[in-house]
């Protein structure tokens, strides 16, 4: 069992760069907060509660200030951050080490584990690599090709994994910023309508479904009929509650929607350059291409449109420059998050 001795702190005198407090929780909901997460992995959103989601976002509220500033508190001064990322990634290990790095912590660890002696390339068990993580840091973030890695990671380490993706499994981090930045920008996720366009066997989409069985949302999803979801994915959710139904082209039902949320259907090899791939790279059929045609002249002023990026021609880029795009702020939101998981799983609570 993960001890906290030791490694507790407040945000008692913690301010922002412009000097003024952060919020502070009161003494119950801390309380609260500190028994739903001091010490808890973050692997899926299929057991997170509507309380769950409510208290990472009121953390990302209270943190919102400091990432906004480009400043560092010292709330998680003296921990160490262990970054295992055996999968090439961007935005999702960046935001959590520049979380760490906003909170007062460190950071160790690899992004390419052919570099180290851990996991596949030497064949040594999640296991062992567990054991060895859990000496050199206070909480480990994970991407693994293997659906399930980090569950098994965390049932051997005495120390928090967060899912940074695994496989085609799921992606908790990245949906828990969409709807954080669905809540910022519209008021909240309640009565939203979803449109998902993408492959639906990717790991965004299935946390996606599993969160939205937490609020009163509708999902519409548009894919390929060789890329649809799993049936017990489907008739999972369905059970929670959910309205998910599916839709042939994106232009059908883009006047529904609120949130537009998009993710390739044509998997690109990220193991090969650009210049590698060549014309080798298929383009994406425009039954599941958002433009900014489509919207103006389909979609409601007041939706917006989001996407975990990289992107290729699912969105054009000529939707940047429009109302709808809120991919940067959720770009921005993904260090916010990450600040408030952080702190959270380790204790501290602002």
């Amino acid at each position: 069992m993960y001890s906290l001795a030791g490694r507790r702190r407040n945000m008692t005198n913690a301010t922002s760069a412009s000097g003024q407090p952060i919020a502070q929780w009161n003494d119950y909901d801390r309380e609260r907060v500190m028994r739903e997460f001091a010490g808890r992995d973050i692997l899926s959103l299929e057991d997170f509660s509507r309380a769950d989601f409510e208290s990472v976002f009121e953390a990302g509220d209270r943190f919102d200030p400091v990432a906004k500033s480009r400043r560092s508190i010292d709330l998680l001064a003296g921990q160490i951050l262990v970054s295992a990322f055996f999968q090439a990634s961007t935005r999702t290990r960046l935001a959590h080490e520049s979380a760490m790095l906003r909170l007062g912590g460190q950071v160790t660890g690899f992004a390419d584990a052919k570099m180290t002696r851990a996991g596949d390339f030497y064949q040594e068990s999640l296991k062992d690599t567990a054991h060895m993580l859990e000496y050199y840091g206070d909480v480990i973030v994970m991407r693994h090709p293997q659906i399930g890695a980090p569950h098994e990671m965390a049932r051997w380490a005495s120390i928090p994994v967060i899912n940074g993706g695994d496989g085609w499994g799921e992606h908790p981090t990245q949906v828990l910023t969409d709807l954080f930045t669905v809540r910022k920008e519209l008021g909240k996720v309640d009565g939203l309508t979803f449109v998902a366009v993408g492959d639906w066997r990717m790991r965004t989409m299935h946390s996606l479904a599993y969160a939205l069985t937490q609020f009163d949302a509708d999902l519409i999803y548009v894919c390929p009929s060789d890329e649809e979801p799993d049936e017990g994915l489907i008739k999972s959710v369905r059970g929670r509650g959910l309205q998910i139904r599916r839709a042939e082209h994106v232009a059908e039902v883009v006047n529904e929607a609120d949130v537009i949320f998009i993710e390739p259907v044509v998997q690109a090899d990220y193991g090969k350059g650009r210049d590698e791939r060549g014309d080798s790279v298929a383009t994406t059929d425009s039954r599941y291409q958002v433009t900014a045609e489509l919207l103006a002249t389909k979609a409601k002023r007041s939706a917006i449109v989001l996407h975990s990026l990289p992107r290729m021609d699912e969105l054009s880029t000529n939707v940047d420059d429009t109302h709808y795009a809120r991919y940067w702020q959720e770009a921005y939101n993904g260090l916010v998050i990450r600040m408030a998981l952080l702190a959270l799983v380790l204790g501290a609570t602002p």
